[in-house]
């Protein structure tokens, strides 16, 4: 059961993380964002969202991460019969074809960071489409 208020954003740069929350509160204040600074976070998170049956409705999740990267914790997440569903938006600056198809294949789509935070509004409302 998805909790449509919460979404978990996993990104080791602080800078990233916290730019992308305040842009998604200052869109919309009701939602809450939970921040993990890496794959084994974001899935102890998960784990326990499952056990409080709160997960949450949109995954925002950087590819290039320490300890447990993206293309990893992506693939734990969609081997998890209750995660399967949760939809999951991979946001990094890497703009490589490959990760695109491989995504694609994976049911996931892949926003590439903007340059500056100039385009971060447009981003984030693009973000915010998938969370239902």
């Amino acid at each position: 059961m998805a909790t449509p208020r919460t979404i978990l954003c996993v990104d080791d740069d602080p800078d990233d993380r916290q730019f992308i929350s305040a842009e998604i509160s200052r869109i919309d204040p009701a939602l809450t964002v939970i921040q993990a600074h890496n794959g084994v976070e974001a899935l102890e998170y998960l784990n326990t969202a499952k056990t409080d049956h709160q997960l949450p409705c949109l995954i925002v999740l950087d590819i290039n991460m320490p300890l447990m990267d993206g293309k990893q914790t992506l693939s734990r997440i969609k081997v998890d019969p209750l995660l399967v569903n949760v939809p999951v938006v991979m946001f990094s600056t890497s703009s490589n074809p490959m990760d695109k198809v491989l995504f694609q294949r994976m049911g996931v789509s892949m926003i590439t960071k903007p340059s500056d935070i100039t385009n971060l509004n447009q981003v984030v409302r693009q973000l915010l489409s998938h969370c239902a």
